[in-house]
């Protein structure tokens, strides 16, 4: 009983340290199931998730502490509904571009500050309401708040465009994140240099964040002789060792015990270290199927047992390619398992870019200062099909994906926050979405026109030493090729 208390004791400081942009939400606990996970028309609703962390509404306000989270439209709306009416503080866009000087984030924050006492500190902390200490290379400038919004918008056209290409036999195979776009830049602003990244198949957008261009991002897709990878993986299996991001590999789960060993290193070097600013954390992102993996146990034991600083992200978009939430498993998500370990856990809303880069910050310095792990779940909604080998279709119905994709999408809510506050117009956001769309269909065309990776490459990096039976494969290779020149 003790140690019960002393586990749930310590998830509720995770939680409440990290109060102050974001509100914890209890509106429809989900106490012995997940039957309350869906709404009537048979869609995932959000708002069934208790403590869920959130900073804002899906109009782009910041949410008022008064109000006890998300709003179930059909509970809410209801005869007879003994819900409080939403009192989230919502000032026009016009008193919010008056009060502030265009683009300039000390502005913003000031303002956010005084109309928002309960968020104050977290304004002050957040990452995204931060200028970058140097001009960021793709955007010239170090205003991160716009970068984010350029950034998730830059995300979603290469899906489109990079898709749309699989589909006319360009590339052969291909996986979107549309609709999880927040939990790519929110993470990603929160994190630093240093630490490392061990992604599954759908964070491309952390890669993005650190630098890795649409060029990279398009000749991996199209296996070409710049491809870092050298035509040796599929596309999407993305990994860059100068920017501490680990290889995708396909097999599901391997990153969780992966990310286990490396947090336990990190933690070691981090002993040596004089400046302890520069220790590091290692961070594992999964989806909610693969918490059904064995290497999901594995991992997180391990890394209980060690006091690793690793933060397990899991992105619960709501299916296992076609198996619904419903049907993998009974109990409260996916956090509520940290106990069970250990470990302490928080719930964040990952269609909130605010609140999922003020949590993975709380978790990153949480692992720092405790040296142990911690469990984030990430509530979002898979908009697109698992990969261009999946047709969604099947399994879940039009109207559910349309619902998400008009009332919950990330994209969305932030430009709504950018509008509101007068820093952006319709006509700029669109500007943007054409800028990225003719800099990905440029990108993708330059790597569509590049050969192939050379031959010899083939026997490459894996000995530091090319060994003999490799030589001699290599030697029967090009005999092979000159006996048969015009068959290859």
């Amino acid at each position: 009983l003790a140690l019960s208390l002393l586990l749930v004791a310590t998830i509720v400081s995770i939680i409440h340290a990290s109060r102050g942009l974001f509100v914890e939400c209890d509106v429809m606990s989900c106490h012995g199931g997940v039957s309350s996970l869906r709404n009537a028309n048979n869609s995932i609703c959000i708002a069934s998730f208790p403590n869920l962390i959130s900073a804002q509404d899906e109009d782009g306000c910041f949410r008022c502490p008064s109000n006890d989270g998300y709003v179930d439209p059909e509970r809410d709306t209801s005869a007879g509904s003994s819900r409080k009416e939403s009192t989230t503080i919502s000032p026009p866009p016009d008193d919010n571009a008056s009060s502030t000087s265009k683009h300039d984030l000390a502005s913003l924050r000031s303002l956010l500050s005084s109309k928002y006492p309960f968020h104050a500190n977290e304004v002050l902390d957040n990452v995204l309401l931060q200028s970058s200490p140097h001009d960021f290379a793709d955007t010239g400038s170090d205003n991160t708040l716009l970068r984010a919004q350029r950034q998730m918008i830059r995300l979603r056209q290469m899906d489109n465009i990079l898709q749309n290409a699989q589909r006319q036999g360009r590339i052969s195979f291909y996986m979107t994140c549309r609709g999880e776009e927040a939990i790519h830049i929110g993470s990603a602003s929160a994190l630093k240099q240093q630490d490392v990244i061990l992604a599954q198949y759908r964070e491309h957008g952390l890669l993005m964040w650190r630098g890795f261009t649409l060029e990279q991002f398009t000749n991996q897709c199209f296996s070409n002789d710049l491809d870092l990878g050298r035509g040796r993986q599929m596309p999407v299996h993305y990994g860059s060792r100068a920017l501490n991001y680990h290889t995708i590999s396909s097999p599901l789960g391997t990153q969780i015990p992966q990310a286990t060993g490396v947090g336990y290193k990190l933690k070691l070097d981090a002993a040596k270290m004089e400046d302890p600013s520069e220790a590091g954390i290692a961070i594992c992102y999964f989806g909610d199927g693969c918490a059904s993996t064995t290497d999901f146990h594995a991992g997180l034991n391990f890394a209980a047992t060690l006091k690793a600083p690793v933060v397990f992200f899991c992105r619960n978009n709501g299916y296992a390619i076609s198996t619904s939430v419903e049907d993998q498993y009974a109990g409260d998500g996916i956090v509520c398992r940290a106990p069970g370990y250990g470990m302490a856990g928080l719930r964040v809303d990952g269609n909130d870019a605010f609140a999922v880069s003020a949590a993975v910050r709380k978790a990153r310095e949480y692992c720092l200062t405790n040296n142990a792990p911690i469990l984030i779940e990430a509530i979002t909604y898979r908009q697109g099909h698992h990969s261009t080998s999946d047709d969604s279709s099947r399994y879940r119905c039009p109207k559910e994906v349309h619902d998400h994709s008009t009332s919950t999408d990330p994209v969305k809510r932030l430009n709504k926050f950018l509008h509101r506050h007068g820093w952006v117009s319709s006509d700029d956001t669109a500007k943007i979405r054409d800028e990225e769309r003719m800099a990905v269909l440029n990108a993708m065309e330059a790597a569509e026109r590049r050969p192939p990776p050379k031959l010899d490459t083939l026997f490459a990096d894996v000995y530091e030493e090319m060994p003999l039976h490799l030589r001699r494969q290599e030697q029967q290779l090009q005999q092979h090729l000159a006996k048969y020149p015009g068959r290859y």
